[in-house]
C-alpha cells in the first residue's frame, strides 16, 4: 500500500528514487476492518493519514448522543484531526472505517521532516490543505444556504463514486438532514 501512497504523490510532482525512499522510511499501513477506528474522541492526533483503499468517516457525538458526520475520506484522500495534530489537545472526533480500509501513515515529526528537506512536498501539503480549507468554506456555505436537494446534489457532486458505499443514514447525517427527507430526494431522483 505504501506504493499506493507512492504513486499518488509521483502523480503530483516528481519524485527521485531517494526521495521515494525517504518516505518508504517513515510510513506504516495500518489494517482497519469495518466499524475499526482510526482516532477515537479524547486521543491526540499525531499522525497524517493516507487512505490507500477504504472509506473513513470522520464524526463526533453530540450530548444528546446524536452522531454528526464531518467528513467522509475515500481513497487518494487524507483523514485527521487538524485541531489535535497542531494543539496537542484531545480530539473531538472519532474516526471510522466504514469498510475494510488501508491507511498509509506518517508521524509528525517525520511529515515535518519531509516538508522542509522535499520543497515541492512542502510545497503540495500547503496546495493541499488551501484546497481544503477552501472545501470547507464551501461545506458551511452549503450547509447554511442550500435546499436539502441542493445539499445532496452537491454530495453527489463531490463524492460520485461512493453513494452506494456508505449507508443512507450516514449521508443524510452528513447533510443535516432527516433519513426520511434523503429518501424522499433520491426517490425523486429516480422518477426522473
Amino acid at each position: 500500500m505504501i506504493d499506493v501512497f507512492l504513486n499518488y504523490l509521483s502523480d503530483k510532482f516528481i519524485l527521485s528514487e531517494e526521495e521515494s525512499y525517504a518516505f518508504s522510511r517513515v510510513c506504516t499501513i495500518k489494517k482497519l476492518r469495518r466499524r475499526q477506528y482510526l482516532l477515537q474522541q479524547g486521543d491526540v492526533w499525531q499522525k497524517n493519514a493516507f487512505v490507500a483503499k477504504g472509506v473513513l468517516r470522520t464524526y463526533r457525538v453530540d450530548e444528546k448522543g446524536t452522531e454528526h458526520i464531518m467528513q467522509f475520506s475515500i481513497e487518494n484522500w487524507w483523514a485527521g484531526d487538524r485541531q489535535s495534530y497542531h494543539s496537542g489537545l484531545p480530539s473531538a472526533f472519532n474516526i471510522e472505517a466504514l469498510e475494510d480500509a488501508e491507511i498509509v501513515l506518517i508521524p509528525k515529526a517525520d511529515f515535518d521532516r519531509l516538508e522542509i528537506e522535499i520543497p515541492k512536498f512542502g510545497e503540495f501539503t500547503r496546495s493541499l490543505l488551501e484546497r481544503s480549507f477552501i472545501a470547507s468554506q464551501n461545506r458551511i456555505h452549503a450547509s447554511i444556504s442550500y435546499s436539502a436537494e441542493e445539499k445532496y446534489a452537491d454530495f453527489t457532486k463531490t463524492y460520485p463514486d461512493i453513494t452506494n458505499r456508505i449507508p443512507q443514514h450516514m449521508i443524510a447525517s452528513y447533510l443535516g438532514i432527516s433519513p426520511e427527507t434523503l429518501s424522499r430526494i433520491r426517490n425523486q431522483i429516480a422518477k426522473k
